[in-house]
């Protein structure tokens, strides 16, 4: 229980940021994880182009970038598909899955239906209320079949191997707070560089 209890308070669950932009009260953790994938998605993109490669096209590329940022698009699955700050760390776990059998790389082309994608079946896989695909659909700005399609070839494949062990989830929350530590970190020493030159 001990264990438990400290990952909750590393991760700030009980604790939310009032004053984000939009006056959605969203957890800490799920805005340093938002953080996190930001910070990814720059760096894959940089990655893809300086290699000169593409990323592989799947069901879940879009045509375009969506205007939201992933953090507003992750306020928005929290703020009306109600599901625990916990499936986003368990979406997290899926997605790395999902890139390790797939291959691949987060972009802006693909993250917000990944992220939708992830969240509903992890919310499904772990809370004890979730809603429809059309509901979910409709809050990730995709269509009912669109929702339906992206769920089912994440399910394949993740060959449904959903089920997350607690030291998995432990490795995960640890691993967030120390990737947010160094982001903090970067952020203080930025200013004294810019400064300095």
């Amino acid at each position: 229980m001990a264990i438990r209890s400290e990952a909750y308070k590393s991760l700030e669950l009980g604790a939310s940021n009032k004053n984000h932009a939009s006056g959605t009260p969203l957890p800490l953790a799920l805005l340093n994880l938002s953080s996190v994938w930001e910070r990814s998605i720059l760096k894959n993109e940089k990655l893809l182009l300086s290699t000169r490669k593409n990323d592989p096209v799947t069901i879940f590329h879009g045509s375009k970038a969506p205007d939201l940022s992933v953090t507003q698009y992750m306020e928005r699955i929290f703020k009306y598909c109600h599901c625990s700050p916990s499936c986003f760390v368990i979406a997290q776990i899926y997605m790395d899955r999902f890139f390790q059998k797939r291959g691949g790389h987060l972009t802006s082309f693909n993250a917000h239906r990944l992220l939708i994608t992830s969240v509903v079946v992890a919310a499904k896989f772990l809370d004890d209320k979730y809603y429809t695909n059309a509901y979910y659909a409709k809050v990730g700005g995709v269509g009912t079949e669109e929702m339906n399609r992206m769920e089912i070839e994440f399910l394949f494949n993740l060959e449904f191997k959903l089920f997350v062990t607690t030291e998995l989830f432990l490795k995960y929350c640890e691993k967030l707070d120390r990737a947010v530590e160094l982001l903090e970190n970067i952020r203080f020493v930025a200013p004294i560089i810019h400064q300095a030159t």
